[in-house]
Formats: structure tokens, C-alpha cells, sequence
């Protein structure tokens, strides 16, 4: 079977090594010393003043709004997994859906503007892919319009913008470090701010709102991590670039492939370094995306319908028109990639999905 994606696991002797610190020291979670070493590293290897490690990226995208104060309507885009969404309305604000760039397959800045209300307060939007958004013109309108920004940067590991890591942008970016993406600590997740202020107020906001014994400081909430899921994240750091240019390579193959072959890939934003962490390919019709989906799994190949069903269409969402969005996610699926995937089975998948084309 060749399934989407499958998580990079680091040889086993090296994550025994960690868990032998673990039994030593019996300290397994509540900010233990390789929550704090891995916390270090990641910002050393990311270059970035503040990180706030996580127990996952849902928990990152509900403490960055809670921690921002948001109320009312937050604008976000309909093309993401359904997490940028539940998250706004878990924290008891509305989502307001701007439909999305048909090439980069971020949200369209261009039609946020008209969104805005005296109710909207924020800015959640995601860099679909690992593909960065507009950020300058994002931010343009946050600061016209004194909103917050908060980019979901799940996908984003690895990539960098002008330079920089793509986290540093926006008020607060978040991430995910679960199993299915390039760079994870089975579950897990973080929070990204350069403002010195809002890091501490989620570094109380990640534990129940401690201060120190007995103190408290404003609300808070479990979303502390493990030792046994950062020494995974430990492991698999040291590995991350061989993982970073496997994925890159994969990548590249699947383009030189599919260069003849009717399918539209994404245009990756200008002064973007990307991480290659997937491979989407959108084709003519949701027909024919159907056809080549059931061609693949008959070959026992599972790729995946990311993002589908279009979020606007969610039960517990106000149902707006977003064409873009809606079209897109008919027209989609993800390729697999994944650290050992190999270049014959790339071969395979390809002419089992030219062979319907």
C-alpha cells in the first residue's frame, strides 16, 4: 500500500536513548527538560525569537485567539482543514469566509476589505501548503483596519519568506507537529510571536494559567506537551534536513512526470523558499478527479481530497458562495509523499493517473 503520507520515524535506538533520561529523571511532563531542549532547538534551527511548544495546532490556533482577545467576527478562508475554522467558532467568535487566489489557493486579499464589519477584530487565514500568503498586503489591511493577524502555518515547517521564517509573520502564527506533517512529535503543535508581552501571557495561558505555586495569572488551559513527544521531536530534528530535500526531490520528480499531463499545480508565492511538504494537483473536473481517485485506490495508492469539502459548507457555519473554494476542493487531491517513498513507485503512481487522463 502507499498511502498519502506516512510519519518519519528516526531509528529506534535513538529515541531509546531519550526515554532512558525519562525513566532516570521520572519527570514526564510539566515543561520538563527535553520540552525546554526541544523548545531551544526549534528556535535556534528556525531562527526565531519565541516559540511555545504545544500538545497540538488546534490548541496553538485557540490559545493565539484567546490571547489576542478576539471577539466577534475573525475573517478566515474556506480552503484549510476544518480546525482554522472549529477553532474560531470553539472560541465563540464567527467566521467570515473570503474566498481564495484560484492559483496560490490562499486567501484572495483583494476581497477581504469588503468582508470587514464593525464586528470583525481579527485576521485568521492560512498559508495553504506550506505556501505562504500575501502577508504584506494582509498586514496592510490589518493595519488600516486595527485588526489582529494570525496566520495558521500548520504546513509550514521549513519554509522561509524574504529570508525569514514564515512563522515570524503576523501578530501570532501557529503550527502543527502531528504525525502526518514533515517535521513532528507524533502530536503536537506551537505558538509564534515576536511580541515579548503576548508570549508571556500564552506561556501562562499553555498551563492552566500558573504563575508559580499557587499563583495564577488570567484563564488558562491545558496545553502542555510531553517528554515522550519531544524527545520524538528531538530524534527527528536531527534528521530534518535529509528530510526537508527528500521531500524536495519528491517533489521535483512528480513535476518533471506530470509536465506533459493536463493537471494545474500551485503557484508558490514570490521571495518564498517552499518546504515541498505536499504535492497537490487539481484537474479539469470533479469527475475526472473522481476517476483518477478510484484508479489509484484500485492500485492500492491512497491519495487524499485536501482541503474537501470546502469549509463555507460546514453545518455550523453561516453558508456563504465561495465559488473558488468550493470549485477547487472538487477538483483536488494530494499526492503521496513521504520520507522513503521511492522514485518507482512515483513512476507507478503517475501512469496509473495518466492512464485516466
Amino acid at each position: 500500500m502507499i498511502p498519502v503520507t506516512k510519519p518519519f520515524m528516526p531509528p529506534r535506538e535513538e529515541y531509546e536513548e531519550y526515554l532512558k533520561k525519562v525513566w532516570e529523571r521520572e519527570w514526564v511532563t510539566n515543561n520538563g527538560p527535553l520540552v525546554q531542549e526541544l523548545e531551544q532547538k526549534l528556535k535556534d534551527f528556525l531562527d526565531v525569537p519565541n516559540m511555545l511548544y504545544l500538545s497540538n495546532g488546534t490548541i496553538a490556533l485557540q490559545v493565539a485567539i484567546k490571547a489576542l482577545g478576539l471577539k466577534g467576527e475573525i475573517i478566515t478562508t474556506p480552503f484549510s482543514y476544518v480546525a482554522t475554522t472549529s477553532s474560531i467558532v470553539w472560541e465563540g467568535c464567527e467566521p467570515v469566509f473570503v474566498d481564495i487566489d484560484p492559483h496560490t489557493l490562499n486567501i484572495n486579499p483583494a476581497l477581504i476589505e469588503e468582508a470587514i464589519t464593525d464586528k470583525t477584530t481579527g485576521i485568521l487565514v492560512t498559508h495553504v501548503f506550506g505556501n505562504p500568503c500575501d502577508i504584506e498586503a494582509i498586514q496592510a489591511i490589518a493595519d488600516k483596519h486595527n485588526l489582529k493577524v494570525i496566520y495558521d502555518a500548520a504546513h509550514c515547517f521549513g519554509t522561509t519568506y524574504k529570508g525569514r521564517s514564515v512563522f515570524e509573520y503576523g501578530d501570532i502564527s501557529t503550527t502543527s507537529f502531528h504525525a502526518t506533517k514533515l517535521f513532528h512529535t507524533v502530536e503536537g503543535g506551537a505558538v509564534f510571536t515576536r511580541n515579548e508581552d503576548l508570549n508571556y501571557r500564552m506561556s501562562r495561558m499553555r498551563n492552566f494559567g500558573h504563575a508559580g505555586p499557587g499563583k495564577f495569572d488570567g484563564v488558562g488551559i491545558n496545553g502542555k506537551n510531553s517528554e515522550f513527544h519531544a524527545a520524538m521531536g528531538l530524534c527527528n530534528l536531527t534528521h530534518i534536513e535529509e528530510i526537508l530535500n527528500s521531500r524536495k526531490q519528491q517533489c521535483l520528480l512528480y513535476d518533471k512526470l506530470l509536465k506533459e499531463a493536463p493537471v494545474q499545480s500551485i503557484s508558490i508565492q514570490e521571495q518564498a523558499e517552499w518546504n515541498y511538504a505536499y504535492y497537490p494537483v487539481i484537474f479539469e473536473s470533479e469527475a475526472v478527479t473522481l476517476m483518477i481517485n478510484k484508479a489509484l485506490k484500485k492500485n492500492d495508492i491512497y491519495p487524499r481530497r485536501y482541503f474537501y469539502p470546502s469549509l463555507e459548507t460546514l453545518e455550523y457555519v453561516k453558508n456563504e458562495e465561495m465559488m473558488i473554494s468550493k470549485d477547487i476542493s472538487k477538483r483536488i487531491l494530494c499526492l503521496p509523499v513521504y520520507f522513503d517513498l521511492t522514485n518507482t513507485e512515483q513512476v507507478s503512481i503517475t501512469k496509473t493517473l495518466k492512464i485516466v487522463l
